[in-house]
């Protein structure tokens, strides 16, 4: 297919994107609440979602950590570039906590950012994908060029031009990224990010260093 063709695919990818979210992305960007005392179901939250889990940490932890957030989200990239390296520091790596995080793109540069993880690799190397693009959020994703911006970005972790236009052309891919968005919407009542669920129960906002110990000590305490 010659550049011009694909450079057109790629771009009614996201115009599709943009469509199919019309009308939901207000919503999902009202104001996050401290906290939600609503537990949910742990057979429902850890049950096989659109997309499969790439859990960090040991499978019997103690304490679960699922935490749905948007790539675009200031908020969720606040929250991996200050208190998640504390969080794999002192719980992950130790055992005492496994996490998972989940697709919940709020427009089309993040349900981009979010295909471009996964194309990249399973484990390590999709979570390398998500620090790179947290940590230069301001770049790509108010850049009036995005497309070329990610392109460049994903060339730092070895991905052709020609991988990069085959990953955002993947369509089963992309509506499992949405699929996932959705399903979570619906089933946890989910409408902003970030959201964690911490051994089920919900808790809608960033969370900081001391927030979360607040939560997690007591928990290990119990063991």
């Amino acid at each position: 297919m010659p550049h011009y063709q694909r450079r057109s695919a790629l771009k009614s990818l996201m115009i599709a994107a943009c469509l199919a979210m019309g009308g939901w992305l207000g919503a999902a960007l009202a104001p996050a609440a401290a906290d939600n005392p609503v537990t949910v179901p742990l057979e429902k939250l850890y049950a096989p979602q659109a997309l499969p889990d790439i859990v960090q940490g040991k499978a019997d932890a103690p304490v679960t950590i699922v935490e749905y957030a948007s790539m675009t989200c200031p908020h969720c990239a606040r929250f991996h570039i200050e208190t998640y390296p504390t969080l794999l520091s002192k719980y992950v790596n130790t055992g005492k906590v496994r996490f998972i995080l989940r697709e919940f793109p709020l427009d089309p540069r993040a349900a981009a950012a979010f295909m471009l993880a996964r194309c990249a690799g399973d484990g390590a190397k999709r979570m390398a994908v998500v620090d790179l693009l947290f940590n230069s959020l301001t770049v790509w994703a108010e850049s009036d060029k995005p497309l070329d911006t990610l392109a460049d970005l994903m060339r730092q972790t070895g991905m052709s031009s020609k991988d990069f236009e085959a990953c955002l052309n993947n369509q089963k891919l992309y509506n499992n990224v949405i699929k996932e968005r959705e399903d979570a919407g619906k089933d946890f009542g989910i409408d902003a990010t970030p959201t964690f669920f911490i051994n089920g129960r919900k808790y809608s906002g960033e969370l900081s260093v001391d927030a979360l110990s607040k939560i997690i000590d007591p928990l290990l305490a119990k063991k």
